[in-house]
């Protein structure tokens, strides 16, 4: 095997659930294949670097491995490396998500209250 569709290989190295989740982040241009926007049939090679961004971050890799089929965990982190600088700097993204809790309310216990309801209603629109 020489090269593979780069959506793919996205699915296959567990970066994304779906295929079709891996397609959409390729025509959100947020899969780079050496710089360059890469559509989802674009060709993946051994060796080519990309930059993929997705929910837990920015991923910088090289491609080490070539695969269709989607395998285990352990399998799919032998398809590529990650360089160190792309390591740090999702590291030091999730010390300042932890540091900053303003975007982590928690979530309301029990059901909402009448009162509740009635500004959740009136939110939406109804």
């Amino acid at each position: 095997m020489n090269g593979i569709r780069i959506d793919k290989w996205l699915w296959a190295a567990r970066f994304f659930k779906t295929r079709a989740l891996a397609i959409k982040a390729c025509d959100l241009n947020r899969v780079l294949s050496n710089g360059v926007a890469a559509k989802p049939a674009r060709e993946v090679k051994v060796g080519d670097k990309l930059e993929i961004t997705n929910d837990t971050g920015v991923f910088g890799i090289e491609v080490l491995g070539l695969s269709e089929n989607r395998g285990a965990a352990a399998v799919a982190a032998l398809l590529f490396r990650e360089s160190d600088a792309s390591k740090e700097l999702r590291a030091r993204a999730l010390v300042e998500r932890k540091e900053n809790p303003q975007f982590f309310e928690p979530a309301p216990l029990g059901r909402p209250s009448k009162r509740d309801r009635r500004l959740i209603h009136s939110f939406r629109g109804r």
